[in-house]
């Protein structure tokens, strides 16, 4: 990730800062499960497949007091406009969706770049690095505990779902 949009990243982290106490216990696993019936999900065939992977990751962290609709789109505004305003082609678009826009939707926008499973898990992977860094994550977590889901937690989101934008989508359910 460039500089541009690691520091972006993190200043979208301390934008949607709200007050909270530091919370310290460690995440739990991401637990494989069935995908979701397409009929429940109304994004499926619009933005993303029929999710290919579906999870659930129970995560340890409270949602912070405070954090609701306006906090996660100006969250999710920061990042894309990091993305869009990057040195290189960035190769995926965020945004949200829901009525409290509490689902997350990442989709690649070049052929190859998340075309697995493993690609998806390394591109969240580096968001979770990405968050690590800022003072916002630092002191609401254990940050080398804490993941890139904690942090969707504690900003109130409750899924998120990751497509190549073709065939594949991943999809996790946040509690």
């Amino acid at each position: 990730m460039s500089k541009t949009l690691a520091a972006c990243f993190v200043a979208a982290i301390a934008f949607a800062a709200v007050p909270a106490l530091a919370q310290t216990a460690k995440p739990a696993p991401a637990a494989a499960s069935a995908p979701a019936p397409a009929a429940e999900d109304k994004y499926v065939g619009y933005y993303y497949p029929k999710p290919t992977t579906t999870e659930s990751y129970t995560s340890p962290m409270q949602t912070i007091a405070g954090a609701e609709r306006a906090q996660r789109v100006q969250f999710v505004t920061v990042v894309s406009q990091g993305t869009i305003q990057s040195a290189y082609r960035v190769p995926y678009a965020v945004f949200v969706k829901g009525e409290k826009a509490e689902k997350l939707i990442i989709v690649g926008l070049q052929p190859g770049e998340m075309s697995s499973v493993f690609r998806i898990r390394a591109i969240l992977a580096n968001m979770t690095t990405m968050s690590r860094l800022s003072p916002f994550f630092q002191e609401r977590t254990v940050a080398e505990d804490a993941n890139f889901f904690d942090l969707l937690k504690l900003l109130g989101f409750t899924q998120l779902t990751v497509t190549d934008g073709d065939k594949l989508a991943y999809q996790v359910s946040i509690k």
